[in-house]
């Protein structure tokens, strides 16, 4: 029976620097791409290069190019996201470290107050600097349905910010207020890969407004502490979700989104979800619309809006140039429906029951543990056939004996999160490369035993394949019987 709890309990925050000089923080999502057309007939430029990685030991194999490149846990990081051995020729950064180089620094641009007003509902009622746009802020820094719950947090994604906001709500004898004083305490930036680092302040801060109301100071010395000097580069593009293409798996790899679920973010999700993270997995790596549901609170479903992105990690140089991002806008409501009309790949979360009704808006819908598309074509990804059942058996296996391993041995090298990051960011190795392979061959015809070398199902992951192939513009013709779909 999969764990239905939706409970998040606020744990305590605080801001937490790199535990040492060897450990990177997070380093910022990479920038969109734009969506480039595959002539017809061309074939596939998939890199080829298999990440082979064990828990223990984070080190994959690599094409190398001739990119520049930086230093990253000593390997080198090319700056189109490749790597290379260190001692390359012609590298410009041989002596930098991947703290020094790739630290993510506090870039904090708007520090804000919104309160719940009974005459004109919700509003900003301060913020920092003054002549920030914050229009909207208001009602995703203090979720819909907010009013039912004493607290919550909130990540969100306001133009090219995110935004995270701690949210409270405190009983009044106050007959103005209507016995019940709603606020949140919130704050954006340019990535939300160090958000987590405030959040124990914002809790702060959001029962200090409920008790002492209009007390500023605390915010207005943080902002000056922390805020951001950030490049003019005016091309209002938010982040995109991190993408692994880095060989090396750990904190400066991928972004951090420390969680206050007692399990632990990715124990959380898979446990809550079940054998079903296999359909969420293909639809995350076809680059579709995933709309997940939930009635406040809505920060753990947050989480899952991140866990969702990162079912899509590849590693494999120049991978994915030809699809879209996939974009999480963590939590969203009725003002976003204009924008998600555009976007092609996204992930995101809401409390609003309207979203269902928008099914022009996703391709995936997924209400609690409820998960349904209405689009035709997509339906057999629903079902769960053996090699799914097969890679969730692995999957929880392989979490038994790291638990074990934490346990017994006291292993604190490894942590689930990474296991479940390298766990399907190898999974999507696997598949683009021997796809890649079967497209650089003289023969480009993929046959049940490249699906089988894959961990897929020939028959029951016909679909997922011809849709995979069309997404990523892979030239190999499909020669398996009994087709299920076009």
């Amino acid at each position: 029976m999969v764990e239905q709890s939706d409970k998040a309990p606020l744990l305590d925050w605080e801001e937490i620097p790199p535990s040492d000089a060897n450990r990177a923080a997070p380093s910022p999502p990479a920038p969109l791409r734009e969506k480039q057309d595959v002539p017809a007939g061309k074939k596939s430029s998939i890199a080829v290069g298999l990440a082979v990685t064990d828990i223990g030991r984070r080190d994959v194999s690599t094409t190398a190019t001739g990119s520049p490149t930086a230093v990253v846990g000593g390997r080198e990081r090319s700056t189109a996201g490749r790597a290379h051995t260190r001692g390359q020729p012609g590298a410009p950064f041989p002596d930098v470290t991947g703290r020094d180089q790739w630290e993510e620094k506090d870039q904090i641009v708007a520090v804000f107050v919104v309160t719940f007003n009974t005459r004109s509902g919700n509003m900003v009622e301060w913020s920092l600097p003054h002549d920030i746009n914050l229009d909207g802020v208001e009602f995703k820094a203090m979720a819909s349905g907010s009013h039912r719950i004493t607290h919550d947090f909130i990540y969100f994604r306001k133009g090219c910010y995110f935004g995270l906001a701690c949210f409270a709500n405190m009983p009044v004898d106050n007959e103005l207020e209507r016995g019940a004083r709603m606020k949140s305490v919130g704050i954006l930036s340019p990535s939300y890969t160090l958000l987590y680092r405030y959040m124990h302040f914002l809790e702060n801060q959001v029962r200090l407004q409920l008790k002492n109301p209009g007390q500023y100071s605390p915010l207005e010395a943080f902002y000056e502490d922390k805020k951001a000097i950030l490049p003019p580069t005016g091309n209002g593009l938010v982040h995109a979700c991190p993408t692994l293409s880095v060989t090396t798996i750990n904190r400066c790899m991928h972004p951090e989104m420390k969680i206050t679920h007692p399990a632990g973010c990715m124990s959380q999700f898979v446990q809550f979800f079940g054998e079903h993270i296999m359909v969420l997995w293909k639809f995350a790596l076809l680059r579709k619309r995933l709309l997940i549901f939930s009635p406040p609170p809505v920060g753990v479903v947050c989480y899952r809006v991140y866990c969702c992105c990162s079912l899509a990690n590849v590693s494999l140089p120049a991978m994915g140039v030809s699809v879209p991002e996939f974009r999480p806008f963590f939590y969203i409501n009725i003002a976003d429906i204009s924008a998600l009309q555009t976007e092609q790949s996204y992930v995101a979360c809401t409390t609003e029951k309207i979203f269902q009704e928008k099914k022009e808006l996703y391709d995936l819908y997924i209400d609690n543990q409820n998960v349904k598309t209405h689009r035709s074509h997509l339906l057999p990804l629903l079902r769960l056939n053996a090699a799914d059942k097969e890679r969730y058996r692995k999957l929880s296996e392989q979490r038994q004996l790291l638990q074990y391993s934490q346990e017994v041995d006291g292993d604190s090298t490894a942590n689930e999160e990474d296991l479940f990051i390298v766990f399907f960011m190898e999974l999507n190795n696997r598949i683009f490369h021997i796809l890649s392979e079967v497209a650089g061959s003289a023969d480009p015809v993929l046959t049940a035993e490249h699906v089988r070398a894959m961990g897929l199902d020939p028959q029951g992951d016909r679909c997922f394949l011809a849709e995979l192939l069309e997404v990523y513009a892979v030239d190999v013709t499909l020669v398996i019987d009994n087709l299920c779909c076009h």
